[in-house]
């Protein structure tokens, strides 16, 4: 039993993606604002991303930004990768837990209102 455990986590281990990621849960801004900001960025390199992301009027913005920065800090130290061949080989936005809440409307009665949230992803790889 103990074996067939092992040999799980063995293959496992080799068959998980090498390439740098990064992850950010529980953002307070729903996935179709995210998806967005990320369609702009997706397939470019790292630098002209966070160029177009730098001068995006978008509240997602910012978040993207220290997403992708911290995606790169991965792969330069953690894996020793040359920061110049980095690209965004994938990015997405999921959608989170709903935050559910209620306002009040006439007549005493009351109207949800959902506050959504997301999960975005960002994989590089080197060109």
């Amino acid at each position: 039993m103990a074996s067939n455990t092992r040999n799980k986590g063995e293959k496992r281990a080799q068959e998980r993606d090498k390439r740098p990621q990064a992850h950010v849960k529980h953002v307070r801004v729903s996935s179709r604002k995210a998806k967005q900001v990320i369609d702009l960025i997706r397939g470019k390199n790292v630098d002209e991303a966070l160029a177009i992301l730098q001068f995006t009027p978008k509240a997602t913005s910012p978040i993207v930004i220290k997403l992708l920065n911290s995606a790169i800090a991965n792969a330069v130290n953690n894996q020793e990768l040359d920061r110049g061949s980095l690209y965004v080989a994938e990015i997405y936005a999921n959608p989170g837990p709903t935050l559910k809440r209620y306002v009040a409307r006439s007549r005493g009665s009351a109207s949800p209102m959902l506050r959504r949230t997301s999960h975005i992803s960002v994989v590089l790889d080197q060109r």
